[in-house]
């Protein structure tokens, strides 16, 4: 059953890059904002006549915390109507109608593997979720690597956090790489988050000697990363019941 229709206000909107941006959101309600590390809102968006051609799905990309506000991070899509209008439109203390927490993207009960966080673009935002709630609440966990895939270092959405989040917990992996930025000095990772996960899991599989390495992978992002991501982890010996996708688009 969906949960109706409630009124949220804008209170804080910064620019994460030139074409991303991150919007906190508070609720009229006065219980906190309960959701699960994974799940987003729908947001009906005045930019058509039809229901269903205003209502545009954004993962949260804040973690429960006991409040009634979360965040959301927005990439300005060329010619998409509703971020236009969350870019345009929507300035500290706008209402925006919204309806949620909603989907089953979320973290399994009991963390007994290896968990893959595989994602592009504003892709990351429920693996930032899942990975604070995770610390935060001191969850019983294996390894978590998060690979997200940027073009240019620029591009990449919540960098510094993540780094310092990894040198704070040895369990956490994060792995950025990049498709069109140059190495000259060899600093960073260059490529596609495929190479990442492929060669990490070939490692620990050599390193056991006894097969695959328990995971379950995580997909955030645009179909074409998601199709391939798929094909590469079953072609790695993985089965389909490892895979859980969030797709973008």
């Amino acid at each position: 059953m969906l949960q109706p229709w409630q009124t949220g206000t804008v209170i804080r909107i910064i620019d994460e890059t030139p074409t991303t941006r991150r919007f906190w959101i508070e609720t009229e309600a006065t219980v906190p904002f309960d959701f699960k590390p994974g799940q987003f809102v729908t947001l009906d968006l005045p930019i058509h006549e039809q229901k269903n051609k205003r209502w545009r799905s954004y993962s949260i990309a804040s973690w429960p915390d006991g409040t009634n506000v979360f965040e959301l991070v927005v990439v300005l899509l060329d010619g998409g109507a509703g971020t236009t209008y969350l870019f345009n439109d929507i300035v500290e203390g706008s209402k925006l109608t919204l309806r949620g927490p909603q989907g089953v993207f979320v973290l399994p009960e009991n963390i007994d593997k290896d968990l893959f966080f595989i994602c592009t673009g504003t892709g990351i935002a429920p693996f930032r979720s899942m990975t604070h709630h995770i610390l935060n609440n001191n969850i019983p966990h294996k390894d978590i690597y998060l690979i997200f895939g940027c073009r240019k270092m620029g591009d990449c959405l919540y960098g510094a956090e993540l780094k310092a989040l990894e040198q704070q917990i040895p369990s956490f992996h994060y792995v950025p790489t990049f498709s069109r930025e140059d190495d000259s000095d060899h600093l960073i990772r260059r490529g596609y988050v495929h190479a990442a996960y492929e060669e990490i899991c070939t490692m620990q599989k050599e390193a056991a000697g006894l097969g695959l390495h328990p995971a379950k992978f995580y997909l955030c992002g645009w179909k074409n990363m998601i199709d391939e991501a798929k094909q590469r982890i079953l072609a790695l010996g993985y089965e389909r019941k490892d895979i859980h996708l969030e797709l973008y688009g």
